[in-house]
């Protein structure tokens, strides 16, 4: 589990690509908490470390991953948000990510209001219920608080210090990224469902 608080800013450093899924080499500080087995999120897509060495680590992304998230669009070069996994004694400073994506979304627009800096986002209908505004969503495994929603997606509003400290600070209209929705109001849907 984690709280999509991202703890840094991570570089790819090769992204090979084959029939089988993708294996991604990526640079990071955080390389020296990880052991080998040790979940990580990147972009918000819970991977598994196969290696880490000094200053990096390798995972591999199924295809099933590929078509469902972004990664299968990084490449050598591109900054991703790390994350590793709450521990226990940890604040849950953000909220509940479990880093299994929903889906992509596309920026819609990005504009400035104030200091902030506003993403809309338009994703699948299909998600779009699990959305309130004031709710919260992870988008490239940055938790999140939803400022709006109309039918084609949502709004968030960024502070600079998430601009900073994460990649979304350099995504555009046109950008792919990666959408979780809170997994509770998916966990209630199921139950109500089940009650009819």
């Amino acid at each position: 589990m984690f709280t999509g608080l991202i703890a840094e800013l991570g570089s790819v450093t090769a992204f090979e690509l084959d029939g089988d899924g993708a294996t991604l080499s990526i640079s990071g500080g955080l390389s020296r908490e990880l052991h080998e087995g040790d979940s990580v999120a990147v972009n918000g897509v819970c991977l598994t470390a196969t290696e880490v060495g000094d200053g990096g680590f390798r995972a591999q992304a199924m295809i099933q991953t590929l078509e469902r998230s972004s990664l299968g669009r990084l490449q050598a070069g591109s900054q991703v948000n790390l994350e590793l996994p709450m521990r226990a004694e940890d604040r849950l400073g953000g909220h509940v990510v479990q880093g299994h994506v929903d889906g992509t979304g596309t920026v819609r627009s990005a504009r400035q209001e104030g200091f902030a800096r506003v993403l809309e986002i338009d994703i699948d209908p299909r998600l779009t219920r699990y959305l309130v505004e004031k709710g919260s969503v992870a988008v490239d495994g940055v938790s999140l608080t939803v400022s709006a929603v109309d039918e084609h997606g949502f709004a968030v509003s960024l502070i600079p210090e998430t601009l900073k400290r994460t990649n979304l600070g350099r995504i555009g209209e046109g950008s792919l990224v990666n959408i979780e929705v809170d997994i509770l109001a998916k966990h209630v849907e199921r139950l109500l469902a089940a009650r009819s």
